[in-house]
Protein backbone atom coordinates (compact mmCIF):
# COMPACT_ATOMS: atom_id res chain seq x y z
CA UNK A 1 0.00 0.00 0.00
CA UNK A 2 1.25 3.37 -0.83
CA UNK A 3 1.96 6.21 1.92
CA UNK A 4 -0.88 7.92 0.36
CA UNK A 5 -3.38 4.75 0.63
CA UNK A 6 -2.17 4.18 4.20
CA UNK A 7 -2.83 7.44 5.48
CA UNK A 8 -6.07 8.03 3.61
CA UNK A 9 -6.77 4.52 5.72
CA UNK A 10 -5.36 5.67 9.35
CA UNK A 11 -8.38 8.71 8.28
CA UNK A 12 -11.15 6.40 7.52
CA UNK A 13 -10.32 4.43 10.60
CA UNK A 14 -10.64 7.61 12.57
CA UNK A 15 -13.76 8.37 11.47
CA UNK A 16 -14.68 4.71 11.97
CA UNK A 17 -13.93 5.04 15.84
CA UNK A 18 -16.06 8.18 15.77
CA UNK A 19 -18.86 7.02 13.78
CA UNK A 20 -19.14 3.70 16.19
CA UNK A 21 -18.47 5.42 19.19
CA UNK A 22 -15.08 2.88 19.77
CA UNK A 23 -12.98 4.75 21.75
CA UNK A 24 -10.36 1.62 22.03
CA UNK A 25 -10.41 2.35 18.45
CA UNK A 26 -10.36 6.39 18.44
CA UNK A 27 -7.17 5.57 21.46
CA UNK A 28 -5.13 3.50 18.31
CA UNK A 29 -6.14 6.17 15.93
CA UNK A 30 -4.09 8.77 17.80
CA UNK A 31 -0.09 8.40 18.20
CA UNK A 32 1.78 7.54 21.42
CA UNK A 33 5.46 8.15 20.21
CA UNK A 34 4.75 12.27 19.69
CA UNK A 35 2.57 15.19 21.13
CA UNK A 36 -0.76 15.19 19.70
CA UNK A 37 -3.29 17.99 19.89
CA UNK A 38 -7.19 18.78 18.84
CA UNK A 39 -9.72 21.57 18.31
CA UNK A 40 -12.83 20.86 18.80
CA UNK A 41 -16.13 23.06 16.93
CA UNK A 42 -16.01 25.88 19.94
CA UNK A 43 -13.45 24.52 22.12
CA UNK A 44 -10.18 25.73 22.74
CA UNK A 45 -7.07 23.70 22.17
CA UNK A 46 -6.11 20.33 23.39
CA UNK A 47 -2.80 19.66 23.82
CA UNK A 48 -1.27 16.40 25.06
CA UNK A 49 -2.94 12.93 24.65
CA UNK A 50 -4.42 12.63 28.22
CA UNK A 51 -6.12 15.77 27.32
CA UNK A 52 -7.08 14.47 23.49
CA UNK A 53 -8.07 11.21 24.96
CA UNK A 54 -10.32 12.57 27.77
CA UNK A 55 -12.42 15.12 25.15
CA UNK A 56 -12.81 11.67 23.16
CA UNK A 57 -14.03 9.96 25.69
CA UNK A 58 -16.52 13.04 26.66
CA UNK A 59 -17.62 12.81 23.24
CA UNK A 60 -17.82 9.26 22.17
CA UNK A 61 -19.58 8.39 25.69
CA UNK A 62 -22.36 11.10 25.24
CA UNK A 63 -26.07 9.93 24.37
CA UNK A 64 -25.85 13.08 21.60
CA UNK A 65 -22.29 11.73 20.13
CA UNK A 66 -22.85 13.19 15.78
CA UNK A 67 -23.20 10.29 13.35
CA UNK A 68 -20.74 11.61 11.39
CA UNK A 69 -18.97 10.39 8.02
CA UNK A 70 -15.82 11.75 6.06
CA UNK A 71 -16.31 13.29 2.85
CA UNK A 72 -13.99 13.75 -0.46
CA UNK A 73 -10.48 13.71 1.91
CA UNK A 74 -7.67 14.82 0.42
CA UNK A 75 -3.94 13.39 1.45
CA UNK A 76 -0.78 15.01 1.17
CA UNK A 77 2.09 13.12 2.20
CA UNK A 78 5.14 15.09 2.85
CA UNK A 79 7.92 12.19 4.05
CA UNK A 80 7.08 11.15 7.80
CA UNK A 81 3.92 13.52 7.94
CA UNK A 82 0.75 13.89 5.96
CA UNK A 83 -2.45 16.01 6.35
CA UNK A 84 -5.77 15.06 5.20
CA UNK A 85 -8.24 17.72 4.42
CA UNK A 86 -11.82 16.45 4.42
CA UNK A 87 -15.35 17.54 5.00
CA UNK A 88 -17.56 16.05 8.30
CA UNK A 89 -21.00 15.52 6.82
CA UNK A 90 -23.26 15.48 10.34
CA UNK A 91 -27.01 15.38 9.63
CA UNK A 92 -26.65 17.08 5.95
CA UNK A 93 -24.36 19.97 7.59
CA UNK A 94 -20.98 20.31 7.23
CA UNK A 95 -17.61 21.04 8.85
CA UNK A 96 -14.38 21.14 7.48
CA UNK A 97 -11.58 19.15 9.02
CA UNK A 98 -7.94 19.11 9.16
CA UNK A 99 -6.16 15.87 9.76
CA UNK A 100 -2.39 15.58 10.57
CA UNK A 101 -0.48 12.07 10.42
CA UNK A 102 2.72 11.51 11.61
CA UNK A 103 4.73 7.64 11.57
CA UNK A 104 4.38 6.42 14.93
CA UNK A 105 6.32 3.39 14.34
CA UNK A 106 5.28 1.30 11.39
CA UNK A 107 1.59 2.86 11.30
CA UNK A 108 0.88 6.41 10.27
CA UNK A 109 -1.61 7.69 13.61
CA UNK A 110 -3.22 11.12 13.78
CA UNK A 111 -1.45 14.11 15.90
CA UNK A 112 -3.56 16.68 15.05
CA UNK A 113 -7.86 17.22 14.34
CA UNK A 114 -9.57 20.37 14.20
CA UNK A 115 -12.63 20.91 12.64
CA UNK A 116 -14.52 24.20 11.86
CA UNK A 117 -17.90 25.06 10.77
CA UNK A 118 -18.17 25.90 6.98
CA UNK A 119 -20.47 27.01 4.07
CA UNK A 120 -18.59 24.74 1.70
CA UNK A 121 -19.16 21.44 0.75
CA UNK A 122 -17.53 18.06 -0.64
CA UNK A 123 -16.52 18.71 -4.38
CA UNK A 124 -17.92 16.25 -7.22
CA UNK A 125 -14.38 15.59 -8.37
CA UNK A 126 -12.64 14.54 -5.05
CA UNK A 127 -9.52 12.75 -5.67
CA UNK A 128 -10.52 10.13 -3.14
CA UNK A 129 -13.95 9.78 -1.44
CA UNK A 130 -14.90 8.12 1.36
CA UNK A 131 -18.43 6.27 1.19
CA UNK A 132 -20.19 6.60 4.61
CA UNK A 133 -20.51 4.31 7.42
CA UNK A 134 -24.11 3.22 7.82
Amino acid sequence: MSDHDAVLFANEAFYTAFRYRDIAAMEEAWATAVPVTCIHPGWDALRGREDVMASWKSILGSDNAPKISCRAPRAHVYGQSAVVICFEEIGGDYLIATNVFARDGARWRMVHHHAAPTDGEPADDSETESNPIN
